[in-house]
């Protein structure tokens, strides 16, 4: 039979085994008030625990191991966080243990008292050849509730996870919401495969000298693609020749210095989505936006979320250009509703998230969810995967819970920490 010190974990924390006539390998017998608390740092397994043995009522540590030898391979003998272990469970009783100070340690074998429903189930999870997931056969079977209250437990998971880069930009930034939340809506806009360099723009373009230029449109573009490295050419055009003399001045005006040019990609993507289209989109945010994120925790309607994106016209000139100098065939350049909907799911999201987190206001953190629950589900083959077992998500609150549940539990077989596993082993 194989087993895992993770699954005897799991059969004690939930007495999932058979508690009549609960005996120590010496015949003693125990009644179990608590099985202690889960212990995922150093030391025995599970504390606080209250068991009586024979006749004696104990308060203290609990340690696990497939096999009893494994206390001396484990070398606990010689440890002194194991001197208040009051009860050692085993799957496998195959030598007693002996503690410093000469008390035997107490055994409770396990070998017998569990179910082999519970096992074969548990086989199948951990051992069986899936090809999506461990549960693949049966999360389609599950309840609504079940699924909806796990994917809540994992969605505020990914979100406090990803907070965590938020908390730290905010240390650098001294505690500047606006200015953290400008840095991680540029990397946004770069859509992953540019989202590097739009980070070391917006770091390189502080907040503060672009709104010194708001009313001036042209100067606010020229720092933009300036900083970006793009106005290093000899041009054709009179548009980017005016952001390159533009540039010049308020470069040696700031002292700035552009990124390297070479960061950004443009190989095997959509013209669509050349970072110059990117940078004018920004460029038309930046100028029609005054302390945007300000903005975003005044507005509770998600139309009026995704109207500060959507109405913000491109200059004139991308109508009919991809890159400076190359004319193409006229075509709307502004951002479309997918890309809108990106942002706000990268980005509103997070800091509302962080936000409400940071401060102690709940409602932040609910509007969050809210907005998540608003967004169409993202498109991607997990969430086709997901779909094929009959978990459909209807929402980007559901295909983010089920992004985190595959990355972070499915594909490391983590079922006996996820409330879905846990469903199944359960299963009458």
């Amino acid at each position: 039979m194989l087993l895992t010190e993770d699954f005897l974990h799991y059969v004690w924390k939930f007495r999932l085994f058979d508690r009549q006539n609960l005996l120590t390998t010496e015949g003693e017998a125990i009644e179990i008030y608590s099985a202690g608390l889960h212990n995922t740092d150093s030391g025995p397994d599970f504390q606080n625990a209250r068991l009586k043995i024979g006749d004696t009522t104990w308060a203290g540590t609990v340690e696990l191991h497939l096999s009893s030898s494994d206390w001396q391979k484990h070398n606990h003998s010689v440890d002194s966080a194991y001197d208040n272990v009051i009860l050692h469970v085993v799957y496998r009783d195959d030598q007693p243990v002996t503690l410093a100070n000469g008390r035997r340690l107490p055994t409770l074998e396990l070998q017998n008292r569990i179910p082999d429903e519970l096992y074969g189930r548990y086989h199948q999870l951990i051992f069986g050849e899936q090809t999506i997931i461990p549960c693949e056969a049966t999360i389609g079977k599950l309840d609504d509730f079940t699924l909806r209250t796990w994917f809540t437990r994992v969605l505020i998971e990914r979100l406090e996870k990803r907070s965590m880069a938020v908390e730290t930009a905010l240390k650098v930034n001294r505690g500047d919401w606006e200015e953290t939340f400008y840095q991680f809506l540029a990397a946004n806009f770069g859509f992953k495969i540019n989202a590097l360099p739009f980070e070391l723009l917006a770091r390189s373009l502080p907040q503060n000298i672009l709104a010194k230029h708001k009313n001036n449109p042209t100067q606010i573009e020229a720092l933009i693609f300036g900083q970006a490295g793009m106005l290093n050419e000899d041009f054709e055009d009179e548009y980017p020749r005016k952001l390159k003399e533009e540039y010049e001045f308020l470069r040696k005006k700031y002292s700035l210095l552009p990124i390297e040019v070479h960061l950004w990609k443009f190989m095997r993507m959509r013209p669509q989505n050349f970072p110059t289209i990117r940078l004018a989109q920004f460029a038309a945010l930046v100028v029609n936006s005054n302390h945007l994120f300000s903005k975003i925790l005044d507005t509770r309607e998600v139309k009026g979320l995704r109207d500060l994106f959507a109405n913000n016209r491109v200059n004139l000139y991308w109508e009919d250009r991809y890159r400076f100098d190359k004319p193409s065939k006229p075509s709307s350049k502004d951002l479309g509703a997918a890309s809108v909907d990106v942002l706000v799911l990268n980005t509103l999201v997070l800091f509302l998230f962080s936000y409400g987190k940071q401060r102690q206001q709940q409602h932040f953190v609910d509007r969050s969810l809210k907005l998540l629950e608003s967004l169409p589900g993202e498109q991607n083959n997990i969430i086709a995967n997901f779909a094929d077992l009959g978990v459909k998500a209807a929402s980007a609150f559901d295909s983010q819970a089920i992004l985190e549940l595959k990355n972070h539990y499915c594909n490391h077989k983590k079922c006996l920490e996820c409330g879905i596993g846990n469903k199944i082993l359960k299963l009458a």
